[in-house]
């Protein structure tokens, strides 16, 4: 399993209904709620052999209210 965070930024008043959508799905470790440029930070492991922008695009993206997403990889846990 790779571990990947992905910042969200929804549509304005919308980042709770979009978070309880993302926990009805149950594919996040862990969810919260941020400050800055975006409103959610999303901590997802997907599987070793899942092509990453497939597979958030398909368990993601497809969620209303969502305007911008930010994914980062991760390599090494220390």
């Amino acid at each position: 399993m790779r571990c990947v965070f992905v910042n969200i930024r929804c549509k304005p008043g919308t980042s709770y209904r979009v978070a309880e959508e993302i926990a009805l799905r149950e594919i996040h470790s862990e969810l919260y709620s941020i400050s800055g440029p975006f409103d959610l930070l999303l901590k997802l492991y997907i599987p070793d052999n899942a092509d990453v922008g497939h597979y958030i695009n398909e368990n993601l993206l497809d969620i209303d209210n969502i305007e911008r997403t930010e994914t980062t990889l991760t390599f090494k846990a220390f």
